[in-house]
């Protein structure tokens, strides 16, 4: 079961890191390069800031697998640059470096944790407090619940046809492509299937406002003296740590 696991996400995440590349290419090939001023509209600006607020978490989790920083600031770099590419090449890396005995026991505990011993993990841990990730991601929340008001605000509906550009259906992929990438990480969590699926529900529809509650919930309830990296694991997964 835990080895079809493995090779069904390793799948999933190369399937997916290809069609972005696909969908990258295509888009430059058929409505040019981004960076330009007409491709911003409010909605686009509103699109970009969810993306990047749904890759904070992946960049934190980055932040506390990698060994160096060095490391860790060019896999934040290549995730704010590439998205989604950078999302699933990380992840599939992750899950190809799995032993088979890993693979064989709880893979997701494996690859979310890093690969060192218990002390080693709080002492990479203990300046990202629990009660600075909350503030963080409630802050965070907050900021993209004020953009989607403004945003409803002064331009209307998103749902209109003009909005849907080549680019911005390119970074509506994209960022859907991490919101998968969200949501094994939200059904692993979750200790029933119905949470699961309330909460993947609530991802796909309100983007990284259900990311920042999710965390922050989470985060709250962990106790200020826990390491944070706890708030990766299913409830079942804390006790091996």
């Amino acid at each position: 079961m835990a080895n079809s696991l493995v090779t069904g996400l390793r799948t999933l995440f190369a399937v997916l890191g290809c069609a972005m590349v696909a969908t990258l290419i295509f888009t430059i090939f058929v409505d040019g390069l981004p960076f330009r001023k007409e491709l911003l509209t409010p909605w686009m600006a509103a699109t970009l800031v969810d993306f990047y607020i749904n890759v904070v978490p992946l960049a934190v989790w980055v932040l506390y697998k990698e060994s160096t920083w060095l490391s860790a600031i060019l896999w934040i770099i290549l995730l704010a640059c590439f998205g989604s590419i950078t999302t699933c090449a990380y992840i599939l890396m992750q899950f190809l470096k799995l032993s088979s005995q890993e693979s064989l026991q709880d893979p997701m505990y494996y690859v979310l944790l890093r690969h060192t011993d218990k002390v080693n993990m709080e002492q990479k841990m203990k300046h990202s407090s629990v009660v600075t990730l909350r503030i963080v991601f409630v802050a965070l929340g907050c900021l993209m619940t004020g953009t989607l008001l403004y945003t409803l605000l002064t331009d209307g509906s998103p749902f209109r046809k003009e909005l849907f550009t080549p680019w911005m259906l390119a970074t509506l992929i994209d960022f859907y492509i991490n919101v998968v990438a969200l949501s094994v990480w939200v059904y692993y969590k979750e200790s029933n299937w119905i949470s699961s699926i309330f909460w993947i529900i609530l991802l796909i529809s309100f983007g990284s406002i259900t990311t920042c509650v999710y965390i922050a919930w989470k985060l709250f309830q962990l106790s200020p003296q826990d390491p944070a990296y706890l708030v990766l694991l299913s409830s079942g997964s804390r006790k091996q740590v």
